[in-house]
């Protein structure tokens, strides 16, 4: 049997989706993506279901995409058309934009369920994390996590960029802008997460809010949710969201790119991301020992690591 990626189950009138790779800080592979649709499906076509979470296993939610996971072995696409034999360094962008598209399809039924998802944000959400948790209706996050676009300093766009519609303009130029990570004190005070609780608390507290929809009768739920992101919908989130996924290709097929990605060879993952992120004072560059304000989990995981994303090549490689 293939093993779990996402875990799902019901509880009551809730649904539970848990990213199931804590081992390697649940770290995003088409398997974990395609789990997470599959869960959506499944709990929008549960009687009993009136509200879903979605959270991870292990000590954070999950860390970005998985670069060991690149390529043809670990990514699939639903585009396929004829082509030529690449020389070295060729980017088809048609195929880059199907491949990340595809992600950004799954990561959205979040965003079209008829049922209220909540986020569950422990440890950290950083790099295609974000893409992911933020199509989530509402974000309950623990006190001690944050939440980021690491990717902002290079090698990445937001591809489903909710950033802006969930923090407006001033906030989502200070954060995106520099991918600076957001702790859970600053991420309340701006509106990003509806909640904030101890992380001891964080699970059990979710799960009774959520509760509270069964509650509600489900068609006005849905025809709320529904209301409310059609007027996101209209100021544009669909033509955001093609750009913010092309930009994404663009930036991972940069001279500035090429190098970065290829200096893991020589220098090691850690050390790289060590070294985007020292001017800043955040993920790779903090230390064990170190405690920010609100922040007491590291910002640097194995395997993919905080920022992570598909490999620069994607379906091309």
């Amino acid at each position: 049997m293939p093993e779990e990626s996402v875990h799902y189950e019901e509880r009551d009138a809730v649904a539970i989706l848990s990213l199931a790779r804590p081992d390697k800080l649940n770290t995003l592979t088409d398997a974990v993506v395609q789990g997470v649709a599959d869960g959506i499906d499944e709990a929008t076509k549960s009687s009993r279901v009136r509200a879903i979470v979605l959270r991870g296993q292990g000590r954070v939610f999950t860390a970005g995409y998985d670069l060991t996971a690149g390529g043809e072995g670990g990514w699939g696409s639903p585009y396929d058309a004829p082509t030529v034999p690449h020389r070295e360094g060729a980017w088809d962008p048609v195929r880059d934009y199907q491949f990340m598209n595809h992600n950004v399809q799954r990561f959205m039924k979040i965003w079209h369920c008829p049922k209220p998802v909540i986020g569950q944000i422990h440890g950290f959400a950083v790099g295609g994390a974000t893409d992911l948790v933020l199509c989530c209706d509402q974000l309950f996050m623990a006190e001690d996590a944050f939440i980021g676009y690491a990717p902002s300093r290079i090698y990445g766009t937001p591809t489903t960029m909710l950033w802006i519609y969930r923090l407006g303009l001033e906030h989502a130029k200070q954060f995106l802008l520099t991918g600076e990570a957001i702790d859970a004190e600053t991420a309340l005070r701006i509106g990003l997460v509806a909640r904030v609780y101890p992380a001891s608390e964080l699970s059990a507290q979710t799960e009774e809010y959520a509760n509270r929809f069964q509650h509600i009768p489900a068609n006005q739920l849905a025809l709320n949710k529904l209301l409310i992101n059609q007027a996101f919908e209209n100021m544009g989130l669909r033509t955001t969201q093609l750009l913010g996924t092309f930009f994404d290709g663009v930036t991972r097929h940069t001279e500035e790119a090429y190098r970065w990605a290829e200096s893991f060879g020589e220098k090691g993952f850690r050390e790289v991301i060590r070294e985007r992120d020292a001017p800043f004072g955040d993920y790779g560059e903090r230390s064990r020992g170190e405690r920010s304000r609100g922040e007491r989990n590291r910002g640097d995981g194995k395997k993919g690591g905080p920022g992570s994303k598909p490999g620069k090549r994607g379906k091309d490689d």
